[in-house]
């Protein structure tokens, strides 16, 4: 029945927690295990002798409210509400033994916790950080409601026109918008059109670069393709003062960016390698393929034609190129198609340096990752990019379909998607979100975290700074939870009797704990 030291289940929290003692638990025992900083309300619990509640204890009492047992469902609502989703390929062993599980109980709803701990125990680090509010956005819904207001912001406006030259995107309703986000810890929101299919365009060429200088460095690259903007149109028949494209964000560029993709195989090969890593970066959510569009821009594509030519003229590409070979393959990357949804994992894999986030697969190198961000920083808006990076800071790119393809670097990427378009060939709804959402939230790239009192800043909850962890494992975050101080005082009983039962109350547990 003596006193132990433990550490801070959440500052200021008050909690009861009810043991059979009959020894005393020293601080640096073997058998120790660690308390999280779990949202919990006070509460009442009983654990077996002498040990200390694990992670997957302590995940079911956070959630169940001094209640035995909890639904299902209530375990899938605040797992949302900390932005992440069932489908969350990390989350597969859980969301299989959950199903499987209750499958196995009388009424197929209810979890006592042995069997919440059997569904969570191979999740359960990933889960911990979610309910400790340890995601790069703690305070998720509230994120997610600002987010929909700009949307909504947005969404009533009228101006642009549908891009027509290529007959396909000329199909596309005026009034589709949509927005979605994915975090560098994987948590999403998307809202209005986000599941309707749309090509990538011109938002495929910082991928395209990306893979490039993944495959072959920065050296290799810009042998071939500078790293200024032109100040010219995007489609210009026009080189650098040494004949090389200005950077791969024009058409000129990528054109010579596409004829660095593994050089030497047969144009299908180079697309399902494309297509291949594509997917990879969007955690395998849906990247497909518009083969009408593919074939409007093939016939639509006299002005790419001349460009070609014109670097041929010029020796643009590595010897042996197949110039025609080399536009064809160009065309089919435009006409690759994503949603909203699986494009933000894509921009979110750019924010995360290269690792999905919904996978943890590293995708690209770190290298490829800060070139890729650098050049869409200055030249991923056509001739809108100066005054973007002016207003909002941030690496995009934009395609005539009508996506903007956002990255806030160790944040979250974001796709916003609207067909109509500025005179300059933007999307008026999505620069407009763009614009609305760096005015709110202080991640314009030299907006100063410290300082600009004015903005929001949604990586804060309650003005702290976000913990970053090591790597995700029990050991890392077993000793991020180390114990400290003693902060435990016996209630009951208060006289000394033979009684094994103990209640032990945690007060207020200060700064320094």
């Amino acid at each position: 029945g003596s006193s132990w030291g433990c550490g801070a289940l959440l500052k200021g929290l008050t909690s009861v927690v009810v043991l059979k003692v009959e020894r005393a638990l020293d601080i640096h025992s073997p058998h120790r295990q660690s308390l999280p900083d779990l949202r919990l309300e006070p509460t009442t619990f009983r654990l077996q002798a002498g040990i200390l509640p694990c992670l997957e204890d302590l995940l079911f009492y956070s959630i169940a409210e001094g209640q035995e047992r909890i639904p299902a469902h209530k375990f899938i609502t605040a797992l949302k509400a900390t932005g992440l989703r069932t489908g969350d390929p990390r989350l597969k062993e859980c969301m299989d033994m959950l199903k499987v599980t209750l499958k196995s109980t009388s009424d197929g709803v209810m979890l006592d916790r042995h069997l919440f701990k059997k569904c969570v125990q191979s999740n359960i680090v990933l889960l911990t950080q979610a309910f400790r509010k340890k995601f790069v956005i703690p305070d998720f819904q509230p994120f997610a409601s600002q987010i929909d207001a700009l949307y909504e912001k947005a969404r009533n406006l009228s101006g642009g026109l549908v891009a027509d030259y290529i007959p396909q995107l000329a199909k596309f309703s005026p009034d589709l918008w949509a927005v979605s986000i994915c975090t560098v810890d994987g948590q999403r929101h998307t809202v209005g059109d986000t599941k309707v299919p749309f090509c990538l365009q011109s938002c495929v060429k910082p991928l395209k670069y990306a893979i490039a200088v993944h495959d072959h460095g920065t050296e290799y690259v810009h042998r071939f393709i500078g790293k200024e903007p032109s100040g010219l149109r995007f489609n210009k028949l026009f080189l650098d003062e040494d004949d090389k494209p200005h950077n791969p964000m024009v058409n000129a560029g990528a054109i010579v960016c596409t004829s660095l993709i593994k050089q030497g195989a047969s144009n299908a090969e180079k697309f399902d390698y494309m297509m291949s890593f594509l997917k990879m970066m969007a955690g395998n959510e849906y990247v497909g393929f518009s083969n009408a569009t593919f074939q409007s821009e093939r016939e639509s594509g006299d002005r790419n034609f001349a460009i070609g030519y014109y670097l041929k003229e010029k020796k643009c590409f590595p010897d042996g190129t197949d110039m025609t070979a080399v536009l064809d393959l160009y065309f089919q990357l435009c006409s690759i198609e994503v949603t909203c949804e699986s494009a933000s994992v894509m921009a979110a894999t750019l924010a995360n340096g290269g690792f999905c986030p919904i996978t943890g697969e590293r995708v690209l190198s770190p290298e490829s990752v800060r070139d890729t961000l650098s050049l869409m920083h200055s030249c991923g808006m056509y001739d809108f990019s100066g005054q973007f990076a002016f207003h909002v800071g941030l690496p995009a790119k934009s395609g005539v379909s009508g996506g903007i393809l956002l990255v806030v670097p160790n944040v979250m990427g974001i796709m916003c998607w609207s067909p109509p378009l500025d005179k300059l060939g933007n999307s008026v709804r999505g620069i407009q979100f763009c614009t609305d959402l760096v005015s709110l939230f202080n991640f314009h790239n030299y907006d100063n975290l410290r300082h600009f009192a004015k903005k929001l800043d949604p990586r804060r909850e309650g003005g702290e700074q976000r913990y970053t962890f090591g790597p995700q494992d029990n050991e890392s975050l077993s000793n991020e939870l180390a114990l400290k101080d003693t902060v435990w005082t016996k209630v009951w009983p208060t006289d000394e009797d033979s009684s094994t039962t103990v209640v032990y109350r945690m007060e207020n547990v200060g700064e320094g704990n």
